[in-house]
């Protein structure tokens, strides 16, 4: 069993806050199925950057922006909902990029692998759940008025649909700090679970944004030591600690 560098660590905790702050407002914004689905926007992303000899959360990247705006473009367009919109989309992602990786490379980009991280990649990671995290922060109460009712949140001067888009890029950033380490199955796990187990236990906002990171950075080293022991991926692990820390939560009642 490897020990854990500082960097790996970092890199970690800033994606496990990310997605714990996020998984809140995506709980409550009745988001948690398209949390799934749009993780799985990053595979063809990333089957390009293999055969391109790139970092392949490079391509990852670029495929879940790219799909963002395909998704908020035809949701105008064709007025559904952005779940079933985001249902179309990671449907033909996830077929095309089947298609372009085989073998081990498919099951590290289903599963998630760690690899070495340099430098640069760490500096970008920090910067990238930082300005993930500090977004929600600021916009929280456009957020939470566009929940109450779109139609005050435009009488406020909201710009509803820049919020929106605003908010599906930074889903799709949060998503790209953790494909290295749950793969594209599994990432929107760490963004749901966490918080779904939050929901249960917190009785106002700020609670729930405390427990829900709590229980992500828990799951992330506790399951990336456990998969790192076990000799596996790790994004099985991490996911495993999360669903005990939501059962966990179901011998409380919930708050009201």
């Amino acid at each position: 069993m490897s020990t854990m560098s500082v960097e790996t660590g970092l890199l970690l905790l800033a994606m496990s806050t990310a997605a714990g702050v996020l998984g809140c407002f995506v709980i409550m914004r009745r988001m948690v199925l398209a949390a799934d689905a749009l993780s799985h926007v990053a595979l063809p992303g990333i089957g390009v950057a293999l055969l391109l000899r790139l970092h392949p959360v490079t391509g990852a990247l670029a495929a879940l922006l790219l799909g963002t705006l395909l998704i908020w473009g035809i949701e105008r367009r064709a007025r559904l909902s952005t779940e079933t919109v985001i249902g179309v989309v990671f449907s033909g992602a996830l077929a095309v990029g089947s298609l372009m990786t085989s073998g081990d490379e498919l099951i590290h980009a289903l599963l998630g692998k760690p690899s070495e991280l340099d430098t640069r990649e760490l500096l970008l990671a920090l910067a990238a759940a930082a300005g993930v995290i500090c977004f929600l922060g600021l916009r929280r109460r456009e957020l939470i008025i566009s929940l109450v009712s779109r139609d005050i949140a435009m009488s406020m001067g909201i710009r509803l649909r820049r919020l929106d888009l605003q908010f599906l890029v930074a889903f799709a950033v949060t998503v790209a700090l953790g494909l290295r380490y749950l793969g594209v199955l599994l990432m929107g796990s760490l963004v749901i679970i966490p918080a779904a187990t939050a929901r249960r236990l917190a009785s106002n906002l700020r609670a729930m944004v405390t427990i829900a990171i709590s229980v992500a950075v828990v799951s992330t080293f506790a399951g990336t030591w456990l998969g790192s022991a076990l000799e596996r991926e790790t994004g099985p692990p991490i996911v495993m600690v999360a669903v005990t820390c939501f059962l966990l939560s179901l011998l409380r009642r919930p708050t009201t």
